[in-house]
């Protein structure tokens, strides 16, 4: 019997790996100085479908640690550099929620586009979040907009165990936290 050549095994394995990683996607106001942001304030995105407490306090917990870890404070007041909200999706597709209605998105974002400028602000339309995913969003609350939206994939999964879940949401916070601050 023939064996496949090492080549062929290492292309399936890589193209596994691919398959089952997590994606993260990230879009920015390339007009925001991100170094004046010291603190932060949780804040709830509006009609966002209910998570259970613990995964929430488990998101937060490891949103609030890459947080410490890129030099922000958390605060509990209104006088936060950077409101901070996220929304995530367990068990089925849901539109993306917004902050607050009134604020704009920023320059260049749409609510129906959220990784390419389109030089508007929001239209009232909303995307779309997939099952499995992390979003999370960064305002100014200064100006009332969008800075910074990030988007994990396959970070939630209600099948998997708990420490599998905890390793995966960890894994998905630090891929995503790895793009804040952007670039200037």
């Amino acid at each position: 019997m023939n064996k496949p050549p090492l080549f062929c095994i290492t292309f399936l394995l890589i193209m596994a790996s691919i398959a089952l990683s997590q994606n993260v996607r990230y879009n920015f106001d390339n007009t925001a100085d991100f170094s004046k942001f010291k603190t932060y304030k949780w804040v709830t995105l509006e009609n966002v479908s209910p998570i259970d407490d613990l995964t929430d306090e488990q998101i937060k917990a490891a949103l609030d640690a890459a947080l410490v870890r890129k030099g922000l404070t958390k605060v509990d007041g209104d006088t936060a550099d950077l409101f901070i909200g996220y929304q995530a999706n367990q068990s089925r597709e849901q539109e993306f929620a917004e902050f607050s209605p009134g604020w704009s998105v920023g320059p260049g974002w749409h609510a129906d586009t959220w990784y390419a400028p389109s030089g508007g602000i929001t239209t009232g339309q909303t995307s779309r979040i997939y099952k499995g995913q992390l979003a999370v969003d960064m305002y100014d609350p200064a100006n009332h907009d969008l800075i910074w939206r990030g988007v994990a994939s396959k970070t939630l999964d209600l099948k998997a165990t708990p420490e599998k879940r905890q390793k995966n949401l960890n894994k998905a916070v630090t891929k995503l936290m790895k793009n804040y601050p952007p670039p200037k």
